[in-house]
């Protein structure tokens, strides 16, 4: 069985770790009250003060949480909570999950980015930091590893829950003489243990645009940590045109200037540099193709300039797959080795997420089935048996939490398998046709959801009738969608129909037959108003 998850305050539970840094330890969570997936910075105490003041520097931390969540721009995770697990010893803050890919990562992966890529990067790092300076809150830690590329392309600033606010009244959340920041991204007045000011902000992304450009970070010789330090503090940074070509000389000015020892001799704010990096960014073309990010793909940092306010990305329609053969008796189990997966886990995963089904957590669920059907879908076949049994599993659960955007399209590649496999009237296959359709009624597509609805309705009088559960409550469906779609005669028809058909199976008394008994009064008192 799946171990039980440590909780933090009676309500958040800690899933899995998402990343381990010096203040302590990044998690996904799980917010048992409002279903929601989150994340939780749990900061060790040992981390950020002495222990007999322990009690003085919570509430510090809680102080200077509550300021750091005014910092209301899209580009910095939303905090949710921010408090004190006395039985654990622990400061945590509680924020909203961002699903993406780390600038770490990207640069790993894809740099030295173009020009544009790059600037999008820096320009809505700018953003962000034009908001927060204005709170005041200095970041003192902007490093690769503190942005996220989500993703629709929007860049989110992380970590600003253990900045320090400039109020001389704050003490800072640090051991006395300690330095927080990254050596790599580190300005010279941070080195000398000065006060953080937006204007070290500021030297920490020349840094990481620096990188963003070249691949290299400012000093990226064989340097040790003193040795780093020092460079950030005596040495000249090799202009980024000696490592890559064509890049313009205003924006290595720009990268310049944000790295100069002085922070007097920086731009000005946030707001300057943002400025000076708009002549790089792709043009706004609303109207041009918008692609669903593929699975594995890097996010595209110039999608929010090339399509500003733009709704979100479609999602990727799944391609057909060769159906496998299912043999007999092939359910959720996991007889032998799954890349990827540890022994036993398909199964594990196929009841804790029935459990939490059952308990109403539905998110929660979701995310527990996504961990496992890539890998598994990798190593079996996205139409093997297994498989198939965690993908309704999860289309189920996508549903029931009002996530139909995804489960759509789930529902509908389900339904194609199910009926290679076993027919056109297979009856599970017609209940995911159902589904589709809600789904689709959901996601204000009545028109569609309408004429689907009405074809998985012929199929299923061919399979059960026109009184079994499944028919009876898809003709209710039908006819609502008829009333929106403004066809009121059509479905006064198929209503009466319905409620006597309800009568008969139910008896009057039931509540099915009793609401479109109201239904049928309403549209009764409004033609005889007209």
């Amino acid at each position: 069985m799946h171990a039980t998850p440590e909780r933090i305050a009676d309500r958040y539970e800690l899933v899995s770790t998402i990343s381990t840094g010096g203040m302590g330890r990044v998690w996904r969570g799980y917010d048992t009250v409002l279903d929601r997936p989150v994340a939780v910075k749990v900061i060790r105490p040992d981390a950020v003060a002495d222990p007999e003041r322990y009690d003085e520097y919570a509430d510090r931390f809680k102080r200077e949480a509550r300021v750091t969540a005014r910092i209301e721009h899209p580009g910095v995770p939303a905090v949710y909570d921010a408090a004190v697990d006395k039985d654990l010893g622990s400061l945590y803050l509680v924020m909203q999950l961002v699903r993406g890919v780390s600038l770490a990562d990207t640069i790993a992966e894809a740099a030295p980015l173009t020009v544009p890529a790059a600037a999008s990067v820096a320009a809505q790092v700018c953003a962000v930091l034009s908001q927060a300076h204005a709170v005041p809150v200095v970041h003192r830690d902007l490093k690769p590893g503190n942005i996220m590329v989500a993703d629709d392309g929007t860049v989110k600033v992380l970590d600003f829950g253990i900045a320090a606010v400039l109020r001389t009244d704050v003490t800072r959340l640090t051991h006395t003489g300690s330095i927080l920041g990254t050596y790599a991204y580190m300005p010279p007045e941070q080195v000398h243990g000065l006060p953080a000011t937006p204007g070290s902000d500021l030297y920490s992304l020349g840094c990481v645009l620096y990188e963003l450009l070249t691949r290299r970070t400012v000093f990226s010789g064989d340097y040790n940590h003193f040795q780093l330090q020092v460079a950030h503090v005596q040495e000249q940074p090799v202009p980024p045109s000696e490592h890559v070509a064509d890049l313009p000389e205003d924006l290595e000015r720009l990268v310049l200037e944000l790295l100069d020892k002085d922070p007097e001799h920086r731009p000005a704010s946030a707001q300057d540099v943002y400025d000076r990096l708009v002549p790089h960014l792709p043009q706004p073309d609303p109207s041009a193709p918008d692609r669903p990010l593929a699975p594995g793909a890097l996010p595209d940092p110039t999608r929010p300039y090339r399509r500003p306010m733009a709704p979100r990305p479609k999602a990727p329609v799944p391609a057909p797959t060769k159906p496998l053969p299912s043999t007999p008796g092939d359910t959720v189990a996991q007889a032998f080795p799954v890349p990827g997966l540890a022994p036993g886990e398909l199964v594990e995963a196929d009841e804790h997420a029935q459990e939490l089904l059952a308990e109403g957590r539905f998110a929660q669920a979701v995310g527990v089935l996504d961990d496992v059907i890539d890998p598994a879908a990798a190593a079996l076949g996205g139409e093997s048996a297994q498989v198939v049994e965690l993908r309704l599993l999860r289309a189920n659960a996508l549903a029931i939490s009002g996530d139909a955007r995804r489960a759509l399209p789930e529902f509908t590649a389900l339904a194609d398998i199910l009926e290679r496999r076993a027919g056109h009237d297979d009856e599970r296959a017609l209940i995911c046709r159902q589904q589709a359709a809600y789904c689709m009624a959901q996601l204000g597509e009545t028109t569609r959801a309408l004429r689907a609805a009405e074809d998985v309705f012929d199929r299923f009088r061919r399979v059960s009738g026109e009184r079994s559960e499944d028919a009876l409550d898809l003709r209710r469906e039908i006819a609502m969608w008829r009333l929106r779609s403004g066809e009121t005669e059509h479905a006064a028809r198929e209503l009466h129909e319905l409620y006597a058909d309800l009568r008969a199976e139910y008896g009057p008394g039931a509540p099915e037959a009793i609401q479109v008994a109201e239904i049928l009064n309403r549209l009764r008192r409004g033609r005889d108003a007209r």
